[in-house]
């Protein structure tokens, strides 16, 4: 039976790859610096560095297939420690792959890659071109995984849009605090623009057909159907029940105080987030249809609403369970607390 390593498998797109290859009786080991709290009995766990290269190559010791979603994401504002670990990480591990005979490589890359897109919707052969360093870094590690792959090791990337679901917290926490308090949602610009999200059950779907069909090269994933960012979020607000309403801000007058708020260490969100949020951001899934034979099952609004219900019915509990990934742990308001309390 084949072993597969997940790098970033204590994360929460990293984790239910983790839990849906050992539904499947796969062998799976975790390579992570944090200690997956819900990882499935018989997991193996290798807890360090990914820029540790003895330990990462004792973790490939007779893996088959590697799922590489460890990375520095957004929210944490890491600055140059986004190259380091993103892009030199993912160097480091691909050279220990080859030197372990690794059959095939997974790259799970990010959106961010094509940084404020020139005209929608997006294919994988449109130009990729980032406008900040998380983007930046992750277009390089692209790079390192297309040179592996030229020098034979089966590569793949995966592209996902934003991803939503049970159990993802980070910014998405605010936004559920907020309706769930009848607040205002206010949004960058106006809200018309096509704002393209993805499931992680969908997302899961995609990885594991690219690994079983050992599908090399590269896909973009969103979810289908979806509409704009303000009748999404309405549609969001009208399942909860609540009293917000979506309101825009004059987009120059919102990045600037945005990217004030980030440079003093006041606001959760950093320079990807303000300056893509308001603008028109899908992807063309045909090649992922047609390639690996998968289809979204969840739109922008389903998938939102059961975000949602998860969090309302766990609200109590979230922050409790010991040290978690970013996207699993609450983002701090910061000075966005003070806007909440007059929305």
């Amino acid at each position: 039976m084949a072993l597969h390593l997940v790098t970033g498998g204590a994360g929460f797109v990293g984790g239910q790859v983790v839990r849906a290859l050992a539904a499947r009786g796969e062998r799976v080991r975790i390579l992570d610096r944090i200690e997956p709290t819900d990882a499935p009995a018989g997991v193996e766990v290798v807890r360090g560095d990914l820029l540790d290269g003895p330990l990462v190559a004792a973790a490939l010791a007779g893996v088959d297939t590697v799922h590489h979603h460890a990375a520095l994401v957004p929210v944490t504002k890491a600055g140059a420690e986004f190259r380091r670990v993103n892009a030199e990480g993912t160097a480091l591990l691909l050279a220990a792959a080859r030197k372990a005979a690794v059959r095939f490589f997974l790259h799970v890359s990010s959106s961010a890659v094509f940084g404020i897109p020139a005209q929608c919707p997006i294919t994988e052969t449109t130009p990729p071109r980032p406008v900040e360093e998380y983007g930046r870094s992750k277009l390089e590690a692209e790079r390192h995984v297309e040179q592996a792959a030229r020098d034979g090791l089966p590569c793949a990337i995966v592209r996902p849009r934003i991803v939503i679901g049970p159990g993802r917290l980070g910014i998405f926490k605010i936004l559920y605090e907020w309706i769930a308090e009848g607040r205002k949602i206010w949004v960058i610009g106006d809200g018309g623009n096509r704002f393209q999200f993805v499931d992680v059950d969908d997302l899961v779907a995609a990885l594991l057909a690219v690994t079983e069909r050992r599908a090399t090269g590269v896909y973009n994933v969103g979810a289908e159907p979806f509409g704009t960012l303000r009748d999404d979020l309405g549609g969001l607000i009208r399942h909860a029940g609540s009293r917000s309403r979506v309101v825009g801000v004059p987009a120059p007058l919102a990045r600037a105080l945005l990217r004030a708020l980030d440079r003093l260490g006041l606001s959760p969100l950093g320079p990807y987030h303000y300056a893509v949020y308001s603008e028109s951001f899908h992807f063309d899934l045909s090649a992922a249809k047609q390639r690996l034979g998968w289809r979204p099952r969840w739109g922008n609004v389903a998938s939102l609403n059961r975000s949602y219900d998860w969090f309302a019915s766990e609200r109590g509990r979230l922050g409790q369970s010991g040290e978690q990934s970013t996207h699993r742990t609450p983002a701090r308001e910061g000075l966005l607390g003070v806007l909440r309390r007059i929305s």
